[in-house]
């Protein structure tokens, strides 16, 4: 049967692209809002839903650190999207004929260095895909858009330029969520843990709690803090460790955690993908 895949962004964005790979026989729905997109997993209309976590040149999306511990939905996948910008524009159209380029701030900045040796006017827009829709939807033969491959197959454009990003290992990090815990199996290749938790206000806690880890042979891959509710007083972190929550090391270090927290909650423990 055929599985319904939500994720944020129009038809042809890099989040669609990364729903592809993972789920390639199966539909992408497209949702405004990473909000909307955890809805859609939430009320059953789709069966997973896929969402960046990271990217490898801006860092996290802070988004969906506050969204994901609150939605009930468990991580039960992830996937490395290499990022590849390219240049797209009307079918027939050169690189002499484009005189403007549309796409969302970010891809733009990511494409300083091609934009500048060619001149080309930079338009901000709500997104890639979106700036790739609207070019093919116009008559103009100077106007292009930076977008993925997808989008413009999606649109029908050429691909007048491919690669035009300054870095060439710029990767965002996908995660696949479910509202089932689904985890991976144990013993059966690389798997990680990913859970949030607050420290208890008391001297060390943090340091006592990373060394539960370090004293059980755990690997910790990613530690990030954000703050809650606005608050400076109360922050919380979000980890992923290499292991399985039911392996003796990984419960260990678990339960040592949760002596200098008051509040903890694993997120799912999925098979690692190879970058």
């Amino acid at each position: 049967m055929t599985k319904i895949i939500a994720f944020q962004g129009e038809k042809g964005a890099f989040s669609h692209a990364s729903v592809d790979a993972l789920f390639p026989n199966d539909e992408a729905l497209a949702c405004e809002t990473f909000e909307d997109s955890i809805i859609a997993v939430q009320s059953g209309k789709a069966d997973f839903g896929v969402v960046p976590i990271e990217n490898s040149l801006y860092g996290r999306i802070a988004d969906i650190h506050h969204l994901l511990p609150q939605s009930g939905l468990f991580i039960v996948g992830e996937h490395y999207l290499p990022i590849a910008m390219n240049l797209l524009g009307k079918k027939g159209a050169s690189l002499n004929d484009i005189k403007s380029v549309q796409s969302l701030s970010v891809a733009l900045g990511q494409c300083r260095k091609f934009i500048s040796q060619h001149n080309l006017k930079r338009i901000n827009a709500a997104d890639t895909a979106g700036s790739a829709r609207y070019v093919s939807e116009q008559s103009d033969m100077s106007l292009g858009a930076i977008a993925s491959a997808l989008a413009a197959k999606i649109y029908g454009l050429d691909i007048i330029k491919q690669n035009i990003e300054d870095e060439s290992h710029n990767t965002t990090r996908f995660l696949v969520l479910s509202k089932q815990n689904i985890a991976a199996k144990q013993n059966d290749g690389l798997v990680k843990t990913s859970f949030v938790f607050r420290v208890r206000n008391v001297p060390a806690a943090l340091y006592k709690v990373m060394g539960g880890f370090a004293t059980n042979g755990v690997n910790m891959t990613k530690l990030e803090s954000y703050m809650v509710d606005g608050s400076f007083t109360a922050t919380q972190f979000y980890a992923d460790i290499e292991g399985h929550r039911g392996d003796k090391s990984v419960k260990l270090a678990f339960e040592e955690l949760e002596f200098f927290t008051d509040y903890f909650q694993i997120l799912g423990t999925y098979k690692a993908e190879k970058i």
